[in-house]
């Protein structure tokens, strides 16, 4: 992972709608909107890319950050869209989601590995093959799979979400890092919290 690519697209993953908000499965959205705000980035409706994007700077670099309107399931059509249009590779591409195998408050980033049934992975990597980095947010797991997508699309509780809302904030300290490729350092530093 030394000399890893530096990132170009951060793309966060969620349901588009108000209906959808405030739910579990929309912390990807929650992340890039407060990077957005971090940074002065404003989001924009792009329809040729099916989602709302925003370009912030970083490190003196120029970032684009993404919201996908297409559902969660076609993830990866507006990721591909927005890539392929800017020719970023996949290896400078970061996506952040909801996980339910972290507990609330936990966050962890890594490169690379299957989608663990997560349907916005699963589509991007159809799109995308696997060696993009992901951002992993904890939401916690219902306890049974039955209850997964019920429990995803709902609001999670207030200290869930306090939990939540501090492990994107842990994420947010360490993205200077990883815009600039230094995954090694920001991993430590993301980690050892």
């Amino acid at each position: 992972m030394p000399g890893s690519q530096p990132v170009q697209l951060v793309a966060g993953l969620g349901n588009p709608g108000p209906k959808y908000t405030e739910t579990r499965h929309n912390a990807g959205f929650w992340f890039v909107d407060a990077l957005a705000r971090r940074h002065g980035g404003t989001f924009r409706q792009e329809n040729k890319f099916a989602g709302e994007s925003a370009r912030i700077s970083l490190g003196g670099q120029e970032v684009w950050l993404l919201k996908p309107q297409t559902f969660m399931n076609r993830s990866g059509q507006s990721v591909k869209l927005l890539a392929t249009f800017y020719k970023i590779p996949v290896e400078s591409i970061l996506v952040v989601h909801d996980e339910l195998d972290l507990p609330p408050g936990e966050v962890r980033l890594k490169r690379g590995g299957g989608h663990g049934g997560h349907n916005g992975l699963r589509d991007i990597m159809a799109h995308l093959g696997k060696e993009f980095l992901r951002l992993r947010l904890g939401v916690g797991h219902p306890g049974h799979k039955d209850q997964v997508v019920d429990y995803v699309l709902q609001r999670p509780s207030r200290d869930d979400e306090a939990d939540i809302l501090r492990a994107i904030d842990h994420g947010l300290d360490v993205m200077s890092e990883v815009i600039a490729g230094e995954l090694e350092r920001a991993m430590h530093k993301l980690h050892s919290k």
